[in-house]
């Protein structure tokens, strides 16, 4: 079988849900520990989210920069957007993705890997997809608002972002994992091992 989680739902005794916002809230939900004492649990609940690993024929990966208020720094990331529809095929939300901040389509599609982002306090999932066999999409660029107006674009070799991940220049989540998941998965069984574009996520149920 080899390592693995596993699911697991301690029981809960009450659950109230003091925040409400746009897309995402905050519940508490009081927990019964193993030892049978009863403790209040903050988290955020989210509806998931994609990523996108594009990566052309040049060896060079898709990337953007963006302002993230909460951490105050403009971040280097690759493509990625929430599953706003409940049960979204997230494949279908890449691909929109990939589109929307980057005007590219790709050919060839695998599941990268699937994360939690911060599973202490908050509930989101994000499957990272790998996407090959790009090129440009016909027609006008997708009309971007907020954050995104002032958006970057850039593609870099995928060793320097490796190194930069290495050194502690690169933070976005998805864009640390990714890059390092495609070189793990280069250096180990090639990437026509991963897993198919439509594999089960468990995390987040969807249609086919």
């Amino acid at each position: 079988m080899g390592i693995q989680d596993t699911p697991e739902e301690w029981q809960v005794t009450a659950t109230v849900t003091p925040f409400t916002g746009n897309k995402t809230s905050v519940r508490t939900d009081q927990v019964v520990m193993p030892d049978g004492s009863v403790h209040g649990r903050d988290y955020q609940v989210h509806p998931g989210s994609v990523a996108v690993l594009a990566i052309d024929e040049d060896d060079q990966v898709i990337v953007v920069r963006q302002y993230r208020h909460p951490v105050r720094q403009r971040l280097w990331e690759i493509p990625a957007g929430l599953l706003d529809v409940p049960g979204e095929n997230p494949l279908h939300a890449a691909q929109r993705e990939l589109y929307e901040e980057a005007h590219v389509k790709a050919e060839e599609w695998r599941v990268l890997t699937d994360v939690y982002t911060t599973p202490g306090g908050c509930d989101e999932a994000v499957r990272i997809f790998l996407a090959r066999g790009l090129s440009d999409v016909e027609g006008e660029r997708f009309e971007v608002s907020e954050e995104e107006a002032d958006m970057e674009q850039a593609r870099i070799p995928l060793p320097e972002l490796v190194r930069s991940v290495i050194a502690g220049d690169l933070h976005n989540n998805c864009l640390v994992v990714g890059v390092l998941a495609l070189t793990a998965a280069r250096a180990g069984d090639g990437v026509d091992s991963l897993r198919p574009a439509d594999a089960p996520w468990p995390a987040r149920p969807f249609e086919a």
